[in-house]
């Protein structure tokens, strides 16, 4: 009786939680890349932006320093994801302007990124996940740590990684993703290990069997993520696009640095956001990208 008990509770937390961490951004769930919304059932391919927020506590304000844009093709068993460096420069959808990518979340939340990331990218957005990365720590903790394959050895924020294998919690994992100033490659060296954090999430994630680690992903989830994906699409997302985790392909878009008026900006070109569109695009099933949108 205590483990039906047990059931019923995590029932209705999992509804508690999904309720709680749903907040929509469209009257439908179809993007305006798009003809017609996302067949979930039919396993079509879909796009999912992550947006880490740098904030503190349970709060969902700040800037998105991390930005990636996964798309997930079960058919072919496969998961692109592609990371966009936070100081890109480029025009703000909504507002007008032409400003640091990150500045969108600052402006207009995950609404006016999606907007954003959409026409930078030429890609259709078809649902997001915005997390609290201060938060996230407990997620990882609640996965009982993730594993990530460190390049070279180096300190941040009090805790030490060494070179290869290393079992992150979950303040370590957002130390490990956090680190730039010891990278020579900088914020670049950053976003790949913030995808490297992620893939990690996602493979532990898939392997939670236990209601009691069910129970803890939940309470970690209701405090440091936010989704358009209703308690049904997480279900339809999970039993018919679980698979592809087996293949996943992380890339980002770099570039050099420019000031302008006084502010480091991160410049892509053109040639480097078309090839990443078409390739997002082909995952996608859709046609290739003619063009993306200019500065």
């Amino acid at each position: 009786m205590s483990v039906v008990g047990y059931g019923v509770y995590l029932y209705f937390s999992v509804t508690s939680t999904a309720s709680e961490i749903h907040e929509p951004i469209r009257e439908t769930n179809k993007s305006d890349k798009r003809d017609v919304a996302v067949d979930v059932d039919n396993q079509e391919p879909l796009s999912i932006l992550i947006a880490g927020v740098d904030s503190t506590g349970e709060q969902h304000s700040g800037r998105s320093d991390t930005i990636i844009v996964m798309t997930v093709n079960p058919k072919d068993e496969s998961i692109k994801m592609l990371s966009i460096p936070r100081d890109t420069r480029t025009e703000i959808i909504g507002r007008g302007t032409t400003e640091k990518i990150n500045h969108a979340y600052a402006w207009g939340g995950i609404k006016m990124t999606v907007d954003t990331v959409e026409e930078f990218l030429n890609v259709p957005i078809d649902h997001y996940v915005s997390v609290n990365m201060e938060g996230f720590t407990s997620i990882v903790d609640a996965l009982g740590g993730v594993t990530v394959d460190n390049d070279f050895a180096f300190s941040q924020s009090g805790h030490q990684f060494v070179e290869g294998e290393n079992v992150l919690n979950g303040e370590q994992a957002l130390a490990y993703s956090r680190m730039r100033k010891s990278d020579s490659r900088g914020d670049f060296g950053r976003n790949d290990r913030q995808r490297e954090i992620v893939e990690a999430v996602i493979q532990e994630a898939a392997q939670v069997s236990s209601i009691t680690g069910a129970g803890e992903m939940l309470d970690a989830v209701g405090k440091s993520v936010r989704t358009d994906l209703s308690l049904n699409d997480m279900w339809a997302v999970q039993s018919n696009y679980k698979e592809a985790r087996h293949s996943i392909e992380q890339f980002a878009l770099t570039g050099p640095s420019q000031r302008i008026d006084g502010l480091s900006y991160v410049i892509i070109s053109d040639e480097d956001r078309l090839a990443a569109s078409n390739e997002l695009r082909e995952h996608l099933g859709l046609e290739g990208a003619s063009t993306a949108s200019a500065e």
